[in-house]
């Protein structure tokens, strides 16, 4: 099977211009747009939400749910509109939704930005590991998903420690707007370049996979499998991410500072886990990289609860570690197994089924909040969901790549 878009001749140095701006416009699209939510939830959740944990899940709801809208968009999209159009149109909502998040007055208008930094996030992330991929070559895949990825993990650990030193530097009550306003000055940049000097080849996708790519993705060697396991981890991970912030201060008598440190060293992690998982998988399967990914993850979860250092710093770089090495070792399977033509619609038939594991993956963990008074049952149905997901990653077929010549 091929890669994703075949490879073209292009400069290092071009090579290099490209990944880097994918790298950015992810960091903006689902660091910024999307992750940043767990840094300013209890903030934010204080501020307008009247401090409801069901209601702040809501609102990570909104956020996931225009995820799999986006999702829809882009499979109906990408055969108008090339890959790099769709990432321009991710980063221009993005970037519109950060700066209505950075001014927003109260939650129905939060809202609306969370939704649309949804949107944006899903039509980044699906065209970005392919655009990556074409400009090295096909040997290299894996490595240009997992540097997509690291673009996030930078965004996370910005977030985290801009987060932590905006705390000790004041104490007014809108420090979350202030981030997203920080954050906004940096996605018009990001913009700015995205549109003067990420170029466009004319290429598109050809989507002749069946209704919503399904069809492609039947074609993909177990299918069933790498779909359950990708469902899996969209509802594992956000309620670790999206609550990791609020468990440490509210259960964990962690300061803010403290607090956002450990989701920046998570963040610093995820910079380097897809980058470290994608090759190992090259050497040892997919199937047992990804296996040992899942538990390490769940277990992960659950060392969070122990709210005791060093464990919680432990937990923090496992979890990131596999927060980017899971869908960088479940989108090197569906590259493994299709070609130019069908791996535009199986990938995007696959993100629905983590679209909507996702969507209802924050209102079942802040309800469970409010219900128990704590986020403890949250991580265990984190882990407990993860270890799921290994067992669906068991199922695989598995592959070794053997280095190139």
């Amino acid at each position: 099977m091929t890669t994703p878009g075949t490879h073209e001749a292009v400069g290092r140095e071009r090579a290099w211009l490209v990944i880097v701006l994918v790298m950015a416009s992810a960091c903006v699209a689902q660091a910024f747009g999307r992750f940043t939510w767990g840094v300013v939830l209890p903030g934010a959740r204080d501020d307008l939400l009247d401090g409801s944990n069901t209601l702040a899940g809501f609102f990570g709801t909104l956020n996931v749910t225009a995820y799999l809208l986006g999702t829809l968009a882009v499979s109906w999209a990408a055969s108008k509109v090339t890959l790099v159009g769709l990432v321009r149109l991710g980063l221009s909502v993005s970037t519109t939704a950060l700066g209505l998040a950075s001014i927003a007055p109260n939650g129905p208008v939060l809202g609306i930005a969370l939704f649309m930094m949804g949107l944006g996030g899903a039509v980044i992330w699906i065209p970005g590991p392919a655009i990556a991929a074409r400009v090295l070559p096909p040997h290299r895949a894996g490595m240009a998903v997992g540097m997509v990825g690291s673009g996030i993990g930078i965004g996370i650990v910005f977030a985290g420690q801009t987060a932590a030193f905006l705390d000790r530097r004041s104490d007014a009550v809108d420090l979350w707007q202030t981030l997203y306003r920080i954050e906004f000055s940096i996605a018009l940049v990001v913009l700015a370049g995205a549109f003067v000097l990420l170029r466009s080849r004319g290429d598109r996708p050809s989507l002749a996979g069946g209704f919503g790519g399904f069809g492609a993705l039947r074609t993909v060697r177990g299918w069933i499998p790498v779909t359950a396991a990708y469902a899996a981890f969209g509802f594992a991970y956000i309620l670790v991410l999206g609550f990791l912030v609020a468990r440490l201060e509210d259960d964990s008598g962690f300061s803010s500072a403290q607090a956002t440190a450990m989701f920046s060293i998570m963040g610093a992690s995820t910079a380097v886990g897809g980058m470290m998982l994608g090759p190992l998988s090259d050497r040892i399967g997919r199937r047992i990289t990804l296996v040992s990914a899942f538990t390490i993850f769940g277990l992960s979860a659950l060392l969070v609860l122990t709210g005791r250092q060093p464990w919680v710093a432990i937990a923090s770089v496992g979890i990131g570690l596999m927060f980017s090495g899971m869908p960088a070792l479940i989108i090197a399977h569906i590259v493994d197994n299709t070609d130019v033509n069908t791996y535009g619609p199986a990938f995007s038939a696959a993100t629905l089924a983590f679209g909507v594991t996702q969507m209802v993956s924050p209102q079942i963990g802040g309800a469970l909040a409010d219900a128990f008074g704590s986020f403890t049952w949250v991580f265990v149905l984190s882990a407990t969901v993860s270890l799921l997901g290994a067992l669906f990653s068991s199922r695989l077929p598995d592959v070794v790549h053997e280095p190139s010549s």
